[in-house]
């Protein structure tokens, strides 16, 4: 019998409310432990980062100013495409998110932080904390899912456009801060409904527009324009690392939400307000990590724990290897699939997801079967009594 023709199987059938309710004390116990012991070597691990980052940028802008020379150029390009990676990953997203804002630095501190990003960060926070982490994986109210361009589960109907999202999908890899610019102005979606531009549409545009214009204008002018005789290869240079950012990104957040088998949520099938433990439930079933060394895990973000961040995205992200032990021991006493997988095995799912959602269903076979059938819905509409908990986390 084929993936097509199996019967889909709840993943959480065997699961009673009660069960929800614990799992809901185990995981809450688990973000106050590690709330109780943050402190000094918490505080030194951020400070550390920012400060290799800042050297190892500072030190490629250097290193570019010779950029005639082929070493020169392959050695500030690697370097600045890394010093890039280590900023909006690591660094500027998990500092937005008020990961650090326990160490009341302003230095380091969310409403302070900005970025080396196309987006500005008030317009990422409002999209990405307030929406993407409160509505994780829910079709029509994330935006993260497809990013609104793409067919991200069979229930969506099929039209001839989707036939492009391959070719979507890789050319917002390419520009993948761009497109998240837009992304967080919700700039498609107006377009799509035919809204027009609203004042306070046309003001958000217009700071974005400005980050924008900065940050063409420091790697496109003014640090060629700085190295002389060097201009053409330093900017090649700043385009490549730009590149290898985007690319590096875009597949990183693929593989947290995209592989075949992680869920998707209808919007009208959940009830507006849910429990404490329904929404861990959720985040269990709509994420999926990355293994490895620990590079990996340092170049995404701690990402490569997208699971971790889902359950708990304010608290710091050293901390998301060291509690991935107990979180994983959750899944299985429960009986829930912790989805974990290298790097390009992830990579590979994602994208045959995009290829195989660009066709009519059932075209092309699923690599794992996937569903959110009607147990889970069921699961997800009981009756809520406890305040939504990314409510404080954005």
């Amino acid at each position: 019998m084929t993936a097509v023709e199996r019967k889909p199987i709840s993943p959480i059938a065997h699961l009673s409310a009660e069960d929800v309710e614990q799992l809901r004390t185990e995981l809450d116990r688990i973000r106050q432990d590690v709330i109780d012991d943050r402190g000094a070597d918490d505080a030194r691990y951020i400070r550390r980062v920012i400060g290799a980052q800042r050297t190892l940028e500072l030190g490629s802008r250097v290193v570019l100013l010779f950029s005639r020379h082929r070493p020169a150029w392959l050695l500030g390009t690697v370097g600045l495409a890394l010093a890039k990676v280590l900023d909006n990953m690591e660094i500027g997203h998990n500092v937005l998110h008020g990961q650090w804002d326990w160490m009341r630095d302003p230095k380091i501190h969310s409403t302070t932080w900005e970025w080396d990003h196309a987006t500005p960060a008030s317009e990422w926070k409002r999209a990405h904390n307030q929406m993407h982490h409160r509505y994780t994986n829910i079709l029509g109210k994330d935006n993260d899912l497809g990013y609104g361009i793409i067919r991200v589960d069979e229930d969506q109907p099929w039209e001839r456009r989707h036939l492009a999202q391959p070719l979507w999908n890789l050319i917002n890899a390419c520009i993948f801060e761009y497109g998240i610019a837009m992304y967080d102005l919700d700039l498609g979606e107006t377009l799509r409904q035919g809204h027009g531009l609203t004042p306070g549409l046309r003001g958000r545009l217009g700071k974005t527009l400005r980050k924008v214009r900065r940050q063409v204008l420091k790697d496109y002018v003014v640090h060629p324009a700085l190295s002389g005789p060097a201009f053409r290869s330093t900017l090649t240079a700043n385009l490549t690392a730009n590149l290898i950012r985007n690319l590096w990104s875009h597949s990183v957040i693929m593989c947290g939400h995209f592989p075949e088998g992680v869920e998707t949520f209808e919007q009208e099938a959940l009830d507006p307000e849910e429990t404490r433990g329904q929404w861990y439930l959720r985040q269990m079933l709509g994420s999926a990590n990355i293994s490895g060394p620990p590079l990996i895990h340092l170049l995404s973000g701690n990402l490569s724990h997208q699971i971790e961040h889902h359950l708990f995205p304010d608290l710091p992200s050293n901390r998301y290897q060291q509690i991935a032990p107990r979180v994983r021991e959750l899944f299985d006493r429960f009986g829930l699939r912790y989805h974990t997988a290298p790097l390009p095995q992830q990579v590979a799912s994602a994208w045959h997801k995009v290829l195989r959602l660009s066709l009519p269903n059932d075209w092309l076979a699923r690599t794992t079967w996937s569903s959110t059938p009607s147990r889970v819905i069921e699961m997800l509409r009981a009756p809520a009594s406890q305040p939504h908990p990314a409510a404080g986390a954005a």
